[in-house]
């Protein structure tokens, strides 16, 4: 996992998905919500990437790579949004919803891909490619011109949005008074009523960023390194984020550092698995 270029890069590619998911989880957390519905919001913003990098392919790279970006991180928002409304106005607990939701995801990603989406001609359940201009470039092409050669991997400008992600939600949570509000109504949600914060718009607000977050999953795989959306292309990485922001204790140092371990499991046991039969 870190004895070569090539190892390194194929660790911080997995060490991105679990930035994003990690951080997702952490972010609820925060507000005293435990979301498990990673997978199906980064299930519903790979769908909204993939629309976007699809349908609107005559935009520019320079508009239609930012607007893939913000689709996925509003389909992920929205769909962590109804469970968050739920339990806030109607008392359906975040965690089964949540289970619930990962599930209708999965069967509205079949459906897509094999009725409305899906290549024509083609039996795989996955989109078309998308357009070449819509994709994110790869690191090892970001880092020629600057004369530094490394081998080409998975590794992609996502690792840079989720460098920027960890930065902006510690800028959030431990610097924002949306931040403050958010860890006191984790702490005590009473003691935050009393004191003029709503509880219930603010589980709304953090199940929100927590699926804006997780969509950067979806960039990251569909944009980044397959270039199409495919089945279950989420891989288990959203349920892996529950235990990166369980070891990184909900802060994103210590969510960077579990993402790398993991990344370095992943990639270690995947060598171990072609040298090991």
């Amino acid at each position: 996992a870190l004895g070569s270029t090539e190892g390194w890069g194929f660790t911080l590619y997995y060490a991105t998905n679990f930035i994003f998911t990690g951080l997702a989880v952490a972010v609820a957390f925060h507000a005293g919500l435990f979301n498990i519905g990673g997978e199906g919001q980064a299930t519903f913003a790979g769908i909204g990437a993939a629309l976007v990098c699809l349908n609107m392919a005559f935009l520019p790279g320079l508009m239609l790579m930012p607007l893939a970006i913000l689709a996925a991180s509003l389909f992920g928002a929205a769909y962590a949004f109804v469970p968050g409304y739920l339990q806030a106005r109607r008392g359906s607990h975040v965690v089964i919803t949540t289970i619930m939701f990962n599930f209708i995801a999965a069967t509205l990603l079949v459906y897509l891909l094999v009725n409305v989406m899906g290549k024509p001609g083609s039996m795989a359940p996955e989109t078309p490619e998308i357009a070449s201009h819509a994709t994110l470039p790869a690191m090892h092409a970001m880092l020629a011109p600057l004369g530094i050669k490394i081998p080409s991997t998975p590794l992609n400008a996502a690792f840079l949005l989720a460098l920027t992600a960890l930065i902006g939600i510690w800028l959030l949570i431990y610097r924002s008074r949306l931040g403050y509000a958010i860890r006191t109504v984790g702490a005590n949600p009473r003691a935050a009523a009393y004191a003029g914060i709503s509880p219930q718009r603010i589980t709304m607000i953090a199940m929100a960023i927590s699926g804006a977050l997780a969509g950067g999953l979806a960039v990251n795989e569909v944009m980044g390194v397959q270039h199409r959306l495919t089945l279950e292309f989420t891989a288990g990485y959203g349920f892996i984020g529950i235990a990166v922001a369980l070891m990184g204790r909900g802060h994103p140092a210590g969510i960077a550092l579990a993402s790398l371990l993991f990344g370095m499991l992943y990639q270690g046991g995947a060598e171990l698995s072609f040298e090991k039969p």
